[in-house]
């Protein structure tokens, strides 16, 4: 087991395994020093745990907890790709999207449930730049994606 995953373990955590796809594309893309995912949806044994809009069907914490399995779920794809999790020479951006309500203004802390997981994990390595968007509507109804970009060693 990688140092890495051994981290996700000591959290009480497990890596899973890859999302399938639920369209034409792959989880996760290696360019040169790069890995990039397709954006990952809270899924956990095959199934979303929660639906709905953030702020209206699902609240902003529960919503943070999804979003940090959207980011476990992306190191699963990460790892499909490379092989071993301590490759990660740091993550360099996430990009997160949130299914909101009308009036819900509150996406950046959606996202930290992500941010925060990966940081936990990876150390200085999990800090990134960020991107939080609010969207009407997810695929399969998913309160929130994430896709991130990590620069690998080899």
């Amino acid at each position: 087991m990688s140092a890495v995953e051994e981290k996700i373990a000591a959290l009480g955590l497990a890596l899973p395994q890859v999302v399938p796809p639920l369209a034409a594309y792959q989880p996760a893309v290696r360019s040169g020093a790069y890995v990039h995912t397709s954006g990952q949806l809270p899924m956990v044994d095959g199934a979303l745990p929660a639906t709905g809009k953030v702020g209206a069907e699902i609240s902003a914490e529960q919503a943070k907890e999804l979003a940090a399995t959207c980011a476990l779920n992306a190191l699963a794809a990460v790892k499909s790709v490379i092989g071993d999790l301590d490759k990660i020479q740091r993550v360099v951006k996430v990009v997160g999207f949130v299914a909101s309500a009308p009036d819900f203004t509150g996406q950046p802390g959606v996202l930290n449930g992500a941010s925060e997981l990966l940081g936990e994990i990876l150390g200085d390595k999990g800090v990134h730049a960020r991107s939080a968007v609010g969207v009407a509507v997810l695929p399969l109804d998913s309160p929130v994606e994430v896709e991130i970009q990590v620069e690998i060693a080899e």
